[in-house]
């Protein structure tokens, strides 16, 4: 497939892990070999497409300011497939918990299956918890597919929340629509808030906002996912293991690329 048209199906492509979404790029951009205006170019127009994607945004401004922007391409991926954040979930959540997640999040439903002592409330966010709850039970986990409208007394009822973050930066994350009322129903009922978050996802001051900015002309009450102040997370999981948010904070290590602060034209 020619390096064009492979990140025109790449930017096509919604609902696919974001390990494999960050390949398929990694093997589309590393197609383009050295070539600083096009990389740029095509780092914008993935990004256009899948704006609250921070391991995208990670693979991107990798690429922009790598002297070797291929092996930095299939470096970064390598590091994404083998991001060791679902494991350090797993062996991290407190015995026989009820858990409440929404949606079918990636990395969390990677480690819940390893648990047979959880009871686990999927809040069905955009059509896809009915889906984890089906996985949950093959695996023998006990699990429950809670409509939305459920989504407050599921978490009022729960030992801890689970929300995963597509994006962290200083200030807030991005979760799936929905993330936000959970998180803050349960700070009201002062259930604690662990936000996953795994390799290429935590984004420094400049990057961040250059993403909120991408993801500001959407009606908020419409779009698919949430921007969430970080005050409501109380522990990020990543791939060192459960840390408060401020010792995250200190852990990011996505270099700054302003050339993606501009959208293509």
């Amino acid at each position: 497939m020619h390096p064009i048209e492979r990140l025109r199906y790449v930017a096509r492509a919604s609902g696919v892990e974001q390990g494999l979404l960050v390949r398929e790029t990694a093997g589309a951009l590393a197609s383009l070999g050295f070539d600083p205006p096009g990389l740029v170019t095509a780092c914008r127009r993935i990004i256009d497409r899948h704006p609250a994607s921070g391991p995208l945004w990670w693979l991107s401004a990798r690429v922009l300011t790598a002297g070797d922007p291929v092996a930095e391409a299939w470096r970064a991926a390598d590091e994404i497939a083998d991001d060791p954040t679902p494991d350090e979930l797993a062996h991290s959540i407190p015995d026989e918990a009820t858990i409440s997640v929404i949606g079918w999040p990636e990395q969390i439903g990677d480690a819940l299956p390893r648990r047979g002592d959880l009871d686990v409330l999927v809040v069905d966010a955009l059509g896809e918890g009915s889906g984890l709850v089906r996985r949950l039970q093959r695996a023998e986990i006990d699990a429950i597919d809670v409509p939305m409208a459920g989504l407050g007394a599921a978490v009022a009822d729960s030992d801890l929340v689970l929300l995963e973050a597509s994006a962290f930066g200083p200030g807030g994350w991005v979760g799936v629509a929905g993330s936000r009322a959970a998180a803050a129903v349960a700070r009201h009922a002062d259930i604690p808030i662990w936000v996953v978050s795994g390799i290429g996802r935590m984004l420094p001051a400049r990057m961040w906002q250059a993403l909120c900015g991408r993801l500001a002309d959407d009606l908020p009450w419409e779009a698919d996912d949430d921007i969430v102040p970080s005050d409501l997370c109380d522990i990020v999981v990543g791939s060192s293991g459960p840390l408060p948010l401020a010792d995250a904070l200190r852990r990011i290590d996505c270099p700054i690329a302003p050339e993606l602060y501009k959208a293509s034209t």
